[in-house]
């Protein structure tokens, strides 16, 4: 009987590790495909993907249903492709500069601003506070998509459209962050900030002293989340720039000619690097903010 149990777990975690390798190889296929293409040169995309987009009467663009030829080694490497992103065009790179000049501040003063507010959500308990953070939760719950009406009403009364003030501003006062780190300090122990305050710290020390280290992993854990929105946004620079050459590279994306297909793998996994590289670098604290229950590591 026991060894019966014993087999019936191991089937289960057998079939359990077939599926999840079989869906990381799924999610995974995308990116590995789109790295290796990038190196291929303009020939071998055409011979492969050519057939993807005709030309309709009217000039535009249609969808065909054909087999394509997905390769994920290429015959030749090449890097004539980020030679042109890199050197041969610069509109790439300066779509790639107006992203990070619109996202970085976001990320910077969204955790200020979180931070702050949380703890002022942990240490002041009252009906008031109690409201402003429901708020907050019922902010969080919309859809962007339902906020950009009234944003652009307001940024077009505050005369910043078409400004990057119009996207910092949402993106910073964004309620994400707040509530995420808010529900983390809350988890802090009352008796650690009161042993703190009987050996004198004053709020400026506890704040610094315990709460930012303590709440370091969901700090980092609400950076990498942020970075990753942000990074991706097409919604709203869309509607609030009119100046096309201020649109950040998630837009020019999609502006890419379809017989430059080879060209659009390369801009992709260069727009791919740094959420990779900070993933990578932040993925302990990924995990550590998101499954950490805020007690006391002694």
């Amino acid at each position: 009987m026991k060894k019966r149990s014993e087999r019936k777990k191991l089937c289960i975690r057998i079939c359990l590790t077939v599926i999840a390798v079989v869906t990381a190889l799924i999610f995974i296929m995308p990116i590995v495909l789109t790295i290796s293409n990038s190196f291929m040169s303009a020939a071998e995309i055409t011979s492969n993907y050519g057939s993807i987009f005709q030309k309709t009467d009217t000039g535009g663009k249609q969808y065909i249903s054909q087999t394509v030829n997905l390769k994920f080694i290429p015959d030749m490497v090449t890097f004539s492709q980020y030679a042109t992103v890199l050197f041969k065009s610069p509109d790439y790179l300066l779509k790639f500069w107006n992203s990070v000049i619109l996202v970085v501040p976001i990320v910077v003063f969204q955790l200020v601003v979180a931070v702050l507010a949380a703890y002022g959500f942990t240490r002041t308990r009252g009906k008031l506070s109690a409201i402003v953070f429901f708020a907050y939760v019922i902010l969080m719950m919309m859809p962007y998509q339902v906020t950009l009406v009234p944003n652009y009403l307001v940024l077009n009364w505050m005369k910043l459209l078409d400004t990057n003030w119009s996207i910092w501003l949402p993106g910073i006062f964004s309620p994400f962050s707040v509530y995420l780190i808010t529900k983390y300090m809350r988890r802090i122990p009352v008796p650690l900030i009161e042993a703190a305050k009987i050996d004198g710290a004053n709020e400026f020390q506890v704040f610094t002293k315990i709460c930012i280290p303590i709440c370091k992993g969901v700090i980092t854990t609400c950076a990498i989340l942020v970075f990753m929105d942000y990074w991706n946004m097409v919604e709203q620079p869309l509607l609030f720039f009119n100046d096309t050459d201020k649109y950040p590279l998630s837009i020019f994306l999609s502006k890419i000619n379809a017989q430059e297909v080879g060209l659009a793998f390369a801009v992709a996994t260069f727009y791919m690097i740094p959420s990779l590289l900070i993933f990578l670098y932040g993925e302990d604290q990924l995990v550590e903010g998101i499954a950490y229950q805020g007690g006391v590591k002694g």
